[in-house]
């Protein structure tokens, strides 16, 4: 990884769909290097994929939820048991393993509340060993992702 890969990443996150041909010449190298390095990138997984950037809220009615999971207890299965529930259910955006007083953060888009309150019950309720869960309702985006820093 040297400073001319860093600028490929920062020009594709700012903009994927950008041609091999334009990203050559942002970055001062001929085509075929260019592509040579980006491929490079993604067979070695620093790439991982183009997405398109979707505002929801323009196609359904949507909440979007930041909720702390507590689990009960701590054995290896109950952290596999609660990640693969997390990765079937395409409401969870995204989760992490964090330290504190929590044991998952997680990013969840909902319809409403209703749907949110009843996925909470299925959870803790259910045979994933949650002790609990607390949320936070987003309100208002001051900022949106928009690439890591490099």
């Amino acid at each position: 990884m040297d400073r001319i890969d860093r600028k490929i990443l920062v020009q594709l996150q700012q903009d994927g769909r950008i041609t091999n041909a334009a990203l050559a010449e942002a970055v001062s190298l001929s085509p075929s290097a260019c592509l040579a390095r980006v491929r490079r990138l993604e067979a070695d997984g620093i790439i991982r994929g183009y997405r398109a950037d979707i505002a929801i809220e323009k196609l359904r009615t949507s909440l979007l939820i930041y909720g702390e999971v507590t689990l009960k207890r701590h054995l290896p299965e109950d952290f596999r048991a609660i990640e693969a529930l997390f990765a079937e259910d395409p409401r969870v955006l995204e989760a992490a393993e964090i330290s504190g007083k929590s044991d998952y953060m997680v990013k969840l888009l909902v319809t409403d509340m209703a749907e949110w309150r009843d996925l909470t019950a299925q959870w803790t309720s259910g045979p994933w060993q949650i002790e609990r869960v607390t949320s936070s309702v987003a309100m208002h985006h001051s900022k949106l992702f928009n690439g890591f820093p490099l």
